[in-house]
């Protein structure tokens, strides 16, 4: 199961119709990749927190549960700036944010 379904996005950005759907799938995955790559997260370690396994070679089960907790903000946060900007966004800013966000994730802290 994914971190955020497409119905966890569509209910963030207060989305009641299907009208939408196509697009924010695609603006979840690209929040989703966008967040990873700003964590520095591997593809492996995504794959990690991206499931519902509780146990990781990575990661102990709480720095797991953490980190899924700071990367489910990150990618709402993301998908919302997306969502609202998509006619002119400042990547630079959004990227400068998650890596604010993301910054325990980063740095390896958790």
């Amino acid at each position: 199961m994914a971190l955020i379904t497409l119905e966890d996005a569509k209910s963030y950005l207060r989305v009641d119709s299907a009208d939408e759907d196509a697009m924010t799938g695609i603006l979840l995955s690209s929040a989703e990749k966008l967040c990873a790559d700003v964590a520095r997260l591997s593809d492996r370690q995504w794959a990690a927190v991206n499931s519902d396994d509780t146990e990781s070679e990575d990661y102990t089960k709480e720095a797991l549960a953490h980190i899924r907790e700071i990367m489910k903000v990150a990618i709402l946060y993301a998908v919302g700036y997306m969502f609202e900007h998509r006619e002119k966004a400042d990547y630079t800013e959004l990227t400068l944010t998650l890596r604010s966000l993301l910054f325990a994730v980063r740095e390896g802290v958790v």
